[in-house]
């Protein structure tokens, strides 16, 4: 059995986990960083009715630097089988964990490690999630430029990052003050302003935005929070680990029929940190 672990701890292939990578959080108090809604922008000339302009993925200030370090993470531990995992294949993943500058999200401390195919600390006991699993549960989330995608658990923003370079329909909420700050920072000085930022209870999702036809929760969960499965459009999908704290959990995928019905697919054993509430 392959265990991935997410988090602070480790087990085989991990993930971590914080509000932003493998750890979901749940916040306190609700207050929009960004703008409700945010439509793609049009071509010059053309009314809001008219067809918008083509989704032109970002290209951030640090996307210059450190180019062969992220293909050579993408081509040996993405797209490798090496040790039994399953390799990523869509070509939008890997060409948005190529793009990505994960160097961007991680402290100065830790930047020689940036491009390593594990978690690292980005300080208040939380991680940015490991390469591997980021582009695993994004390949799973099955999203295009027209996909609307909430994120629970922003944390160092780099998931969400990775996102944004797929849609410019994100959403992310954290629970942290301090990281959901952070991520807003290196978010913006990046260049990445499609993406909308809440701190706030991810339990509670973001209703006023809602439906999302595809959902990623970066932390442990015994069961499925009920308002974002509300919050989720029929024919969309949920990506997250499920199980109890402090011992291994699935990472699963959670469907919702056109017809409402709920069908879940297993993938892998993790351990992700938490998902916590506000109190």
């Amino acid at each position: 059995m392959r265990l991935v672990v997410l988090g602070v701890v480790f087990v085989l292939a991990c993930s971590s986990s914080s509000s932003g990578g493998c750890a979901a959080r749940a916040p306190s108090g609700q207050v929009d960083e960004r703008p409700a809604r945010e439509q793609p922008v049009t071509a010059p000339g053309e009314s809001d009715a008219e067809t918008p302009a083509k989704f032109v993925p970002p290209t951030p200030p640090a996307m210059a630097e450190r180019v062969q370090e992220r293909h050579r993470l993408v081509r040996d531990s993405i797209q490798s089988s090496r040790g039994g995992r399953t390799p990523v294949r869509d070509p939008d993943v890997l060409r948005a964990m190529r793009d990505t500058p994960r160097h961007a999200f991680v402290p100065a401390s830790m930047q020689s490690h940036a491009y390593h195919d594990r978690p690292l600390s980005i300080g208040r006991g939380q991680t940015i999630s490991q390469p591997y699993i980021v582009a695993y549960m994004t390949e799973m989330l099955d999203i295009d430029e027209n996909s609307r995608v909430l994120e629970i658990g922003t944390g160092s923003g780099y998931q969400a990052a990775v996102l944004a370079h797929l849609t410019p329909h994100v959403w992310s909420i954290e629970i942290v003050e301090a990281l959901a700050e952070r991520a807003k920072r290196d978010l913006m000085s990046q260049g990445y302003d499609n993406i909308r930022l809440r701190t706030g209870d991810g339990y509670a999702g973001w209703p006023e935005e809602a439906p999302f036809d595809a959902i990623i929760i970066t932390a442990a969960a015994a069961e499925l929070p009920e308002p974002l499965w509300e919050q989720l459009a029929p024919g969309g999908r949920i990506v997250m680990p499920r199980g109890p704290q402090g011992a291994v959990q699935d990472l699963i995928v959670i469907h919702k029929d056109e017809d409402g019905a709920q069908r879940t697919e297993r993938h892998f054993p993790v351990r992700f940190v938490p998902f916590t509430r506000s109190e």
